[in-house]
């Protein structure tokens, strides 16, 4: 089974966007696919119940619940984590996860928390024997900004991948509502959307993104 997790500690980074659309991804290309709801305002579980009987099949599990467990015949495990988890919490949530993810958005605040965080994770067993692949993700940018090319900065400084910048659009608002995924949507509309995406793919698919053995 193939695990993703969106981390971050700080919240508003946009880990359950990134989350809903990397599982419709995996759906609309025929993988069986659980979104794992790990943060107790449930806006993954709450995008799942907007979406349509027409769309592709994604099980929704409430990871806050006691005893939680996959389902055998998942595909593809999406991890929706709640911020602010440190210490022995962060060290028991990495080791469910092959492959992490974490989502910054362009603002001071966010790159120091970011640097904290990440720096903090790598000291995780898991991650420091390579165990877990680690990624970082430009989020909610406006690209011809100073802001976004401190981030730039600081992300390509960084001793992990920098595999893509998302745009700050409205797309992925009009997604959410309708319990979609920007794959789901007329491609005309997010074609500059699913540009900035295929990066973010490609390393996924590729053996980087995946533990060693």
């Amino acid at each position: 089974m193939r695990t993703i997790m969106l981390l971050n500690a700080k919240g508003g980074c946009g880990k359950s966007t990134l989350a809903s659309n990397l599982a419709s991804y995996f759906a609309t290309e025929g993988h069986t696919v659980a979104l794992v709801d790990f943060d107790p305002q449930s806006s993954g579980l709450e995008w799942l119940a907007a979406r349509s009987e027409d769309t592709a099949d994604i099980i929704g599990i409430n990871g806050t619940e006691d005893g939680m467990r996959l389902p055998r015949h998942v595909d593809t495990a999406i991890f929706d984590v709640a911020a602010g988890i440190s210490g022995k919490e962060l060290t028991a949530m990495v080791r469910r996860a092959e492959t992490i993810i974490i989502p910054v958005l362009p603002s001071p605040i966010d790159i120091r928390a970011a640097s904290h965080f990440i720096r903090d994770l790598l000291l995780v067993g898991k991650v420091s024997r390579q165990q877990t692949k680690l990624a970082v993700v430009a989020n909610r940018v406006r690209e011809n900004t100073l802001v976004y090319h401190q981030l730039e900065k600081f992300l390509k400084s960084l001793k992990i991948p920098f595999i893509a910048t998302l745009r700050d659009t409205q797309n992925y608002i009009r997604a959410e509502e309708q319990g979609l995924g920007i794959f789901e949507m007329a491609p005309s509309t997010v074609e500059k959307d699913l540009e900035q995406w295929a990066s973010l793919i490609k390393w996924l698919r590729s053996k980087r993104s995946r533990a060693r053995g």
